[in-house]
């Protein structure tokens, strides 16, 4: 038996439900191979997978490979994936298994405005995927997102289409949502993020915020919108 804790967090109202979303996609992935899953919660709610079976060991090295583990420590100029956590007033805070600071003064290739107002304008949200390069690592954490990371919220922004972040929901949930409430031809696609973290693409015409308002009660997960620039 082996027990891996992945770069994976539990979120949410309901988190035994996300818990076992996640145990179901994780399943199907190690279809393959044969070995038992279960999952828990760890006190710092990342996801904890109980590996048991001929194949734990190569489970548990494909786990920690595609999705890594939470950082027990930051090293300045290092790369890492995490998850946004929260918005303050003048600062972006990161979860990489402890917690970093993206600063106002990093903030500025977002262009002008306080951090909340960058997060509203570019549709960030709470536990969305985000990539950062520790730049200081003493009683403070300091980071500052990647140029890669950069460069995909500016393409978001500068695009033809709005797009909407949901976060807490499956593709199928997302699919059967847009479905259920007649917009299937509304979107492009829905674009995965992470695991239960999604983009869904509008068409030219397609406003956003009404998306949000259709398929929201459904799901009832945490949205953002970034409206295309170049509608």
């Amino acid at each position: 038996m082996i027990k891996v804790v992945t770069l994976q967090h539990i979120y949410g109202k309901n988190r035994e439900r996300m818990a076992g979303l996640l145990k179901t996609l994780v399943e199907n992935e190690l279809k393959e191979l044969e070995v038992k899953v279960e999952i828990s919660i760890t006190p710092e709610n990342w996801a904890e997978y109980t590996l048991e079976g001929e194949d734990e060991e190569v489970s548990a090295n494909l786990l920690t490979s595609r999705y890594g583990t939470p950082a027990e420590k930051a090293e300045p100029g290092k790369v890492y994936i995490g998850f946004l956590q929260a918005f303050g007033e003048d600062a972006f805070l990161v979860n990489i298994g402890v917690p970093v600071r993206v600063e106002a003064e990093e903030l500025k290739a977002l262009g002008t405005g306080r951090p909340k107002q960058l997060a509203s304008r570019f549709g960030l949200i709470s536990h969305l995927p985000v990539e950062v390069e520790v730049i200081e690592a003493n009683k403070n954490l300091k980071a500052r997102f990647t140029k890669k990371q950069l460069d995909l919220w500016w393409n978001w922004k500068k695009a033809t289409t709005d797009r909407v972040i949901v976060n807490g929901a499956t593709r199928s949930e997302i699919k059967s949502a847009i479905k259920k409430t007649g917009h299937g031809r509304d979107i492009y696609e829905i674009e995965r993020l992470g695991l239960l973290e999604h983009a869904i693409v509008c068409r030219e015409k397609t406003d956003g915020p009404g998306i949000v308002a259709a398929i929201g009660p459904r799901l009832k997960s945490e949205m953002g919108v970034i409206i295309g620039e170049a509608r």
